[in-house]
């Protein structure tokens, strides 16, 4: 694989289910008998900014920057029969192996371009999808150059009015980068909030974080009904809450921005 060694891993507690390992570390879980199925925390979380993007069961037109496994291009396509998915994953070799091995549902509409996640962004035309969803890591760190604003205003470019942005943020103690990642969505966006499980928050260990941001108001209290009904429940961080979280945190641009933080060893492994 360009990106590093893939390869596939059946789920020995999940009938069906496979995971799909990179460089030792899990980046995508794919249940193929129930893709409404996602078994990773951070990503259920971006399950429930999905499912409250528009009314229930309507189809939505989702760009996905890095694809992985295509897990969550799969749930829209289950949960949103008719949305249209394009996915963005700059590493060809791993989306040939994902295909090959692990079927799409039937009649999704799901484009796949070998790119860059930020070219593929600039790409795109403007006012031109509901959800954006960016969860993409060189090895296990997000690229500097997808963590700006220049970044997230390309994001808000190729939204519609009302549409959402979800961001996958890897920090771990003192949640330095979270936080500079917050101050960095708030320059862009009128309204941004916080998915995360509690311990990680607080600062205890290293954890995936997700970014909401949109210009119309959040759906925050469903969000927060959703998060706490998670086998591991999760808090929504927003209004005054959040800005103590930033805290004095500055937004970040392309000049200045640096890569996630390196996780700790064995943190992620399975």
């Amino acid at each position: 694989m360009d990106g590093g060694t893939a390869e596939l891993l059946g789920d020995a507690d999940r009938d069906g289910s496979w995971v799909l390992m990179v460089d030792g570390t899990p980046q995508s879980h794919v249940d193929l008998a129930d893709p409404g199925h996602l078994e990773f925390e951070y990503v259920r979380r971006i399950g429930h900014v999905l499912d409250l993007a528009a009314d229930e069961g309507a189809p939505i037109d989702v760009v996905h920057l890095g694809g992985g496994a295509l897990t969550l291009p799969r749930y829209v396509a289950v949960t949103r029969p008719g949305s249209r998915q394009r996915v963005v994953e700059l590493d060809q070799p791993l989306t040939d192996l994902v295909r090959a091995h692990l079927p799409l549902p039937r009649g999704a509409r799901i484009r796949v371009r070998a790119a860059d996640a930020r070219a593929g962004l600039e790409a795109l035309p403007a006012g031109s999808a509901d959800v954006v969803v960016s969860d993409v890591f060189a090895g296990a760190r997000t690229p500097a150059h997808l963590t700006s604003v220049e970044y997230a205003q390309q994001a808000r470019r190729v939204l519609r009015p009302g549409g959402v942005y979800a961001v996958n943020v890897a920090d771990g103690p003192p949640l330095r980068f979270a936080r500079v990642q917050v101050a960095t969505l708030r320059a862009v966006f009128a309204h941004v909030c916080l998915l995360a499980e509690p311990g990680t928050l607080r600062g205890r260990r290293f954890g995936n974080l997700v970014a909401v941001a949109s210009d119309a108001e959040l759906p925050a209290p469903a969000l927060v009904r959703r998060c706490a009904s998670d086998p591991m429940p999760s808090r929504v961080v927003e209004g005054a809450d959040l800005d103590r979280f930033a805290g004095r945190a500055q937004p970040v641009h392309d000049a200045d921005a640096v890569a996630s933080p390196e996780p700790p060893e064995g943190v992620f492994s399975r």
